[in-house]
C-alpha cells in the first residue's frame, strides 16, 4: 500500500499524537438496508459505501467515548505526562468494505508501505487497536495485527476463540469472555429449574461459539436443550424457527446474537402474537433500547437478560458532546471529499444531535473506556514514566512492547480493578436485568448479579420480577419431577422428559447422584418402596437386659430353686406313702433332670456362639427324655400293679426282680444321647443369620434335619406311649391315680411344642426366638405342677392323707368297686 493509496478517517474522527489508537467500530450497520442497496454492495464490492447500511447511533456514541477517554488521557498530569495520544477511528461496517481501512493501521508510521516486521525497528501507525464489536469481525481482522504483535484491546468480541493466546497472543478484551455470560445464563435456568430449552442464534462466531459452551455447561446441570436453531437471514423465513418451537413445546428461549439478528426476530414473534415465553438475552440486545420500545413488546412474555456490569455515567461525557456537537461544523467534510478514501463517509454524523448520543445505551461505554485507559497505563509502563513525567524521552515504544506491559498492568478505574488473567480476558462482572413492563411501556430493572472475582458469586431478587403469569416462576420442564423415592423411566431422546417409577422393596433412590437408577440396599441394610436412602438393620437376638429375658431367666432360676426345694421335702419324708408312691428314688432322678433341662434356657440368652447352638437343643432333650421316661415306667408300673399283676404274674415278677424301671430309664436315655451325639458329629447346629425385612435374626440352624426329625419323632413317640399308659390309670385309687397328673403334664407338653412349630411356620422375626424357651418353661412347668405339686401338698397340707392307713382304706375302697 503505497502513500497515496492510504485511508482517512472519518470527519473529527482523527487526532495527531505522540501514539496513535487505532479504533474500528461499525457505525453502519447491515441489518435494516433495504435488499436493492445489499444487492448493489454485493455486485460492486469496489465500491465502498458503508454509509448505505443503517447509521448506528450506539456505536457513535462508542466512538465519542472512546475519543472522551484520550482526551481525558491527554489532560492528565499523572497518567502519560508529557506524551500525547491521537487517534485514528473508522467505520468498520463489513469485512469487505473496510479492510483497507483495518489495513491502513499497518502502515508505517511516517508513511511508506508495510515492511516485514523485524521485531525490533517497525513501528506501524498505531500502537494498539480498539474494536471490532463484534467477535467474527474481530477474530477475521486479528491475524493482521496478531503477526505484528499489535495489541487488540478490544470492548465487545467474547467470542471464547479469542482466549486461545497460541492464535491470538496480542489480543485483550475488557468484556469478559463468553464462556462466563454462558454460566451465567444456565445460573438463571438452574435457579428457577428450567430444564427444556431452545437456543436461537445468528450465523457468526459469537453465536457458534457461545452454542458450544453452552452445551457443555447444560449437561452436568440437567437441562435439556429441546431445540436449537440459526436466524435465518432472509426474515421472511423466520417463522419457521417458531413454528418448530411450537412443535416441541418449548417456552424458555435464549436468544444469543447480536442485535442485527435479533431486531427481526423479536419482531416476528410480535407479529406472529407469540406469548407466553421466558426470553433469556445475551449481552448484546438485554439493554437495547431499540427493542425495548418495539409496541407489544410486553405481549411476547417475560425478558431476563445478562448484560456487563453497568457504571455511573461517565463523568465529563455529557459535556463533552455537547462542545463535539458545537464545534464538529467547523470542519464538516463533503461526500465526495471522503469517497475515494475508503468510504469513510457519515453524513449521519453531522446531523446526530447531542441528546441523542447521550441518551443511546451506555452498556459498553464504560468497557470502551477502561480499554483506552489500559494501553494508557501500559505505555505509561514502557516508557517509564511518573506521575510528573517519563524517565527517558528517548524510550520508543513499540506495538510488542505494549503488548507485554498489558500483561501485567492492573489499575483502579471507578473503583473496579481493571485486569487481565493469561488469556487476556478480565474477570466477569454481569448484571441481570429484567424487562419490566408497566402499562404498556417496559424498562430495565437490575434484578441480580454474576461475579467470578474473587470467587463466583450469583444473585437474583426473584420478587423484582413480573412473570406473564402470576406471581411465581412458572414451572417450565419436559417433564414435571418425580417424587421422593421413584426414579426417572427416559421416555426419549432427552433426559429431561420421563416417567416416573417407584423404587420397590430394599432399593432406594439418590436423587442427586442419579435419579435415573434405583440402588440395591447393601446385604445389612432394607429400605420400604419409595425409599431415598436405606436403613441399617438391627441384629436381634435375645438380650439378656431385655424385660421379656429376664422374665424367662426367672423362671428357669425357679424351676431349679423349686426342684431342690421338692427334692429336700421329699428326702426328708422319703418314708412316707406319698414319696414311696411317687416313685421312692425315681422322683430324686426326676427333680434333677428338671433342673438340668432348665439350664438350656439360658442358652437361648445372648448372641448364639457355636458352642451354645450345639448344646441348646441338646441339653434339654436328653434330660427332658430322661424325666419323660421315668413318667413312662412309672405309669406302665401303676397300671401292671393294679391291672397286670394278676393277670400276667411272671412277667411283673422279671420286670421287678430285674430293675425293669431303670433298664428302661437307662436304655432311651442313652438312645436319645447317641441320637444327639450323632446329630452334633456329622453337622449339628450351628449360628445362623435369618434376613428378614428390616431385621436380622441371630438363632441357630438344626444342623442334619433327618437326624433331627428323628430325634422329635422319638420323643413324640416316648410322650405318647407315656401319655397312653397315664390314661389307662385315671380309674386307679386316688392316692395312687398318678394317671390325671401325668397326662396334665403331658398335656402342656404337646400343646406348647404344637404352639411353637405354628409360631415358627406361621411367622418370623425376633419375638419368635422366645417361643422355644417358653415351651421348654411349659414343658418343665408342667411335670412340676402336675405331677409333684399335689404330692407336695399332701405332705405339706393335708400330712393326714399321708399315712398307711389312709392309702389301705383307698385300695381297699377301689377292689370293692364294681368292675
Amino acid at each position: 500500500m503505497k502513500q497515496s493509496d492510504t485511508c482517512s478517517s472519518l470527519p473529527q474522527l482523527s487526532l495527531d499524537g505522540d501514539y496513535i489508537l487505532g479504533g474500528l467500530f461499525q457505525l453502519h450497520e447491515k441489518y435494516g438496508v433495504t435488499d436493492t442497496a445489499a444487492d448493489t454492495e454485493n455486485r460492486k464490492p469496489e465500491t465502498f459505501q458503508c454509509h448505505r447500511f443503517k447509521f448506528s447511533s450506539a456505536s457513535y456514541q462508542q466512538i465519542q467515548v472512546m475519543r472522551f477517554a484520550i482526551e481525558e488521557i491527554n489532560n492528565s498530569t499523572e497518567l502519560l505526562p508529557g506524551v500525547s495520544l491521537g487517534y485514528e477511528i473508522f467505520d468498520y461496517c463489513s469485512d469487505l468494505l473496510s479492510y483497507w481501512a483495518a489495513l491502513d493501521f499497518l502502515t508505517q508510521k511516517g508513511g511508506g508501505a508495510i515492511p516485514v516486521w523485524n521485531g525490533t525497528s517497525y513501528r506501524p501507525k498505531v500502537i494498539s487497536v480498539t474494536g471490532p464489536f463484534g467477535s467474527s469481525q474481530t477474530i477475521s481482522v486479528a491475524p493482521l495485527y496478531m503477526s505484528e504483535m499489535i495489541p487488540m484491546v478490544t470492548h465487545g468480541a467474547s467470542s471464547v476463540q479469542l482466549s486461545y493466546k497460541t492464535r491470538f497472543p496480542s489480543f485483550f478484551r475488557t468484556i469478559p469472555s463468553d464462556k462466563y455470560q454462558v454460566e451465567a445464563i444456565v445460573r438463571i435456568l438452574q435457579q428457577f429449574n428450567w430444564n427444556w430449552v431452545a437456543f436461537i442464534g445468528g450465523d457468526n462466531d459469537y453465536s457458534r461459539d457461545a452454542l458450544t459452551v453452552f452445551q457443555d455447561e447444560i449437561r452436568p446441570a440437567n437441562i435439556c436443550l429441546a431445540y436449537q436453531d440459526t436466524i435465518p437471514q432472509n426474515q421472511s423465513l423466520i417463522g419457521r424457527l417458531f413454528n418448530n418451537i411450537a412443535m416441541f413445546n418449548v417456552r424458555v428461549i435464549v436468544v444469543f446474537a447480536n442485535v442485527e439478528f435479533v431486531i427481526p426476530f423479536i419482531q416476528k414473534a410480535i407479529d406472529l402474537r407469540v406469548k407466553e415465553k421466558i426470553w433469556i438475552a445475551s449481552e448484546t440486545w438485554s439493554m437495547n433500547k431499540e427493542l425495548i420500545k418495539k409496541s407489544q413488546i410486553e405481549s411476547i412474555g417475560t425478558v431476563l437478560g445478562v448484560t456487563v456490569q453497568r457504571h455511573k455515567d461517565l463523568r465529563g461525557f455529557d459535556e463533552f458532546i455537547n462542545n463535539t456537537v458545537t464545534s464538529r461544523h467547523e470542519n464538516e467534510c463533503t461526500d465526495m471529499d471522503l469517497k475515494e478514501r475508503c468510504g469513510q463517509i457519515c453524513p449521519d454524523c453531522i446531523s446526530t444531535s447531542a441528546q441523542t448520543i447521550i441518551g443511546e445505551d451506555p452498556t459498553y461505554s464504560f468497557v470502551i473506556y477502561s480499554a483506552v485507559h489500559a494501553v494508557a497505563h501500559a505505555l505509561h509502563n514502557t516508557l517509564q514514566c511518573g506521575t510528573r513525567n517519563c524517565a527517558n524521552s528517548e524510550i520508543i515504544a513499540y506495538p510488542y512492547m505494549v503488548t507485554e506491559a498489558l500483561k501485567l498492568v492492573k489499575f483502579k478505574l471507578d473503583n473496579q480493578s481493571i485486569e487481565f488473567d493469561e488469556n487476556g480476558d478480565p474477570p466477569a462482572h454481569y448484571d441481570i436485568v429484567h424487562w419490566d413492563c408497566k402499562y404498556g411501556t417496559c424498562s430495565n430493572v437490575d434484578i441480580g448479579s454474576y461475579f467470578t472475582n474473587p470467587t463466583p458469586s450469583f444473585h437474583i431478587n426473584e420478587t423484582l420480577i413480573h412473570w406473564f403469569e402470576g406471581t411465581k416462576a412458572p414451572v417450565l420442564q419436559c417433564s414435571s419431577e418425580c417424587k421422593f423415592g421413584s426414579r426417572r423411566v427416559q421416555t426419549g431422546f432427552h433426559a429431561c422428559c420421563f416417567e416416573c417409577e417407584i423404587c420397590s422393596d430394599g432399593k432406594y433412590i439418590n436423587h442427586t447422584a442419579d435419579p435415573y437408577s434405583c440402588i440395591a440396599c447393601q446385604k445389612d441394610e432394607w429400605a420400604r418402596n419409595g425409599s431415598t436412602s436405606c436403613t441399617k438393620r438391627t441384629i436381634e437376638y435375645l438380650h439378656s437386659d431385655a424385660p421379656l429375658v429376664i422374665f424367662l431367666m426367672f423362671q428357669a432360676s425357679s424351676i431349679i430353686v423349686i426342684s431342690i426345694a421338692i427334692l429336700v421335702l421329699f428326702l426328708c419324708k422319703k418314708d412316707t406313702p406319698v414319696v414311696k408312691s411317687a416313685g421312692g428314688r425315681l422322683c430324686f432322678f426326676m427333680l434333677c433332670c428338671l433342673s438340668m433341662s432348665s439350664i438350656s434356657v439360658f442358652l437361648y440368652i445372648g448372641k448364639p456362639t457355636e458352642a451354645i447352638c450345639t448344646l441348646r437343643n441338646s441339653v434339654f432333650i436328653v434330660f427332658y427324655v430322661a424325666c419323660l421316661s421315668c413318667l413312662a415306667v412309672r405309669s406302665f408300673q401303676i397300671v401292671c400293679i393294679f391291672k397286670m399283676a394278676a393277670k400276667l404274674p411272671k412277667a411283673y415278677d422279671f420286670w421287678v426282680k430285674h430293675g425293669g424301671q431303670w433298664i428302661t430309664i437307662i436304655t432311651t436315655t442313652v438312645i436319645m444321647l447317641f441320637l444327639c451325639t450323632l446329630w452334633i458329629a456329622i453337622e449339628g447346629p450351628r449360628p445362623n443369620q435369618i434376613t428378614l425385612y428390616s431385621e436380622v435374626i441371630l438363632d441357630c440352624t438344626y444342623g442334619v434335619l433327618p437326624i433331627f426329625y428323628l430325634i422329635v419323632l422319638f420323643a413324640g413317640l416316648l410322650g405318647i406311649a407315656c401319655f397312653s399308659f397315664a390314661y389307662m390309670g385315671t380309674d386307679l385309687p386316688k392316692n395312687y391315680n398318678e394317671g390325671k397328673s401325668i397326662t396334665f403334664s403331658l398335656l402342656i407338653f404337646f400343646i406348647s411344642w404344637v404352639i411353637s412349630l405354628t409360631v415358627h411356620l406361621s411367622t418370623k422375626g425376633k419375638h419368635t426366638l422366645s417361643v422355644n424357651p417358653f415351651s421348654v418353661l411349659c414343658s418343665l412347668y408342667g411335670i412340676l405342677f402336675g405331677y409333684f405339686f399335689p404330692k407336695c401338698y399332701i405332705i405339706i397340707v393335708t400330712p393326714e392323707r399321708n399315712t398307711a392307713a389312709y392309702f389301705q382304706t383307698a385300695i381297699q375302697s377301689y377292689t370293692l368297686q364294681p368292675r
